[in-house]
């Protein structure tokens, strides 16, 4: 570990990688939400347009990708929005002819050899220059500032855009906002882990995180937590293994995914063995019920049909039969006789 951290190009590389693992899951988990998984790969489709338009010109590959996407982020959503177009149909001419536009144009530009369109597809972390560094920095802080403080706003209309509207949440330009900040962190990352790869970084945290949060707050850093997992630990593994360090970071996202999935479905199946649950239960358990009410542990069951039933989240959990903790005369009664429901 102390030989890479004290090679440059790798030092730029991890602070990249750490910049790109934290924004990328704090954008996807919106697009997670809206059922928008793909969109990031087609914003890298438009944005291979705006480098190839930088090579051409001399300009800023970078600064002329991030224009290109911002305007495509918009025709997008408003074309998804107002236009007659179906919305599936206007984002597949666009980020196709993106990508079309992108070989044609790169292929006149004296810099447009096959290596100089692989680093910018796939990524090229390890060819990342401290002017560069300075523009992600810039551009991260930006994406996260500004989803942090949206949040709940954002939240709301991806979750359920017609009640947002209703009550009078802006969804047009909150939309507009979150397809400008999928653009951004796509041109963020494309050094990173590339055009081609980057919608992965942006989903697949988030799809993990899925597996084991309980709420959007605690599954938004969970996702944070994974893709800092994946983007720094596959740019450290990429550097001894001699691997394409957007492909590894991706690979180690997707095994993170499925150790995940593989982990949590064996929780739930020994959690469903010992939680059993009383899916069909009409009668109500309580003081005047005259069932048998019997203390356990922190709780009362209830003696029903040679079941004991505890009252749990709205259901009834199946606690076994009388034998599996009898009554007594000091920890029994019935529920007519007591006092008040605990």
């Amino acid at each position: 570990m102390s030989d890479l951290l004290s090679v440059d190009f790798m030092q730029r590389a991890l602070i990249a990688a750490l910049l790109v693992g934290t924004v990328a899951p704090m954008v996807g988990i919106f697009l997670v939400q809206r059922r928008l998984s793909l969109i990031g790969d087609g914003m890298g489709h438009v944005a291979l347009a705006g480098v190839a338009l930088g090579l051409v010109t001399g300009a800023a590959p970078v600064l002329t990708a991030l224009v290109a996407a911002v305007i495509a982020a918009v025709v997008i959503e408003l074309l998804r929005t107002r236009g007659r177009t179906n919305g599936d149909v206007a984002l597949a001419v666009i980020f196709y002819g993106g990508i079309a536009g992108g070989v044609v144009i790169i292929s006149k530009s004296p810099e447009g050899t096959p290596a100089n369109l692989m680093k910018y597809l796939f990524g090229s972390i390890l060819t990342t220059q401290r002017g560069d560094l300075y523009v992600f920095a810039g551009l991260a802080v930006l994406i996260a500032v500004t989803t942090w403080a949206l949040r709940p706003r954002l939240f709301a209309v991806a979750n359920d855009e017609e009640y947002a509207r209703a009550v009078g949440i802006p969804v047009l330009p909150l939309n507009i906002v979150l397809a400008v900040l999928t653009a951004t962190t796509v041109v963020v990352a494309m050094r990173v882990v590339g055009l081609l790869l980057i919608s992965a970084l942006m989903i697949v945290p988030n799809a993990a995180s899925q597996l084991i949060a309980r709420s959007f707050s605690s599954g938004l850093r969970w996702a944070i937590a994974f893709g800092l997992v994946s983007s720094v630990g596959g740019v450290a593994l990429s550097y001894p293994l001699n691997t394409p360090s957007g492909g590894t970071i991706v690979l180690l996202a997707v095994g993170l995914f499925v150790v995940t999935a593989v982990v949590t479905g064996i929780m739930s199946r020994l959690g469903g063995r010992r939680h059993a649950v009383t899916e069909t239960h009409p009668h109500e358990h309580g003081v005047e019920c005259g069932h048998l009410a019997v203390t356990h542990g922190d709780h009362v069951d209830y003696l029903h049909d040679g079941h004991l039933h505890a009252a749990h989240e709205g259901h009834y959990d199946e606690h076994g039969g009388p034998h599996d903790h009898a009554p007594d005369t000091t920890t029994a009664t019935t529920a007519s006789t007591r006092g008040t429901r605990p």
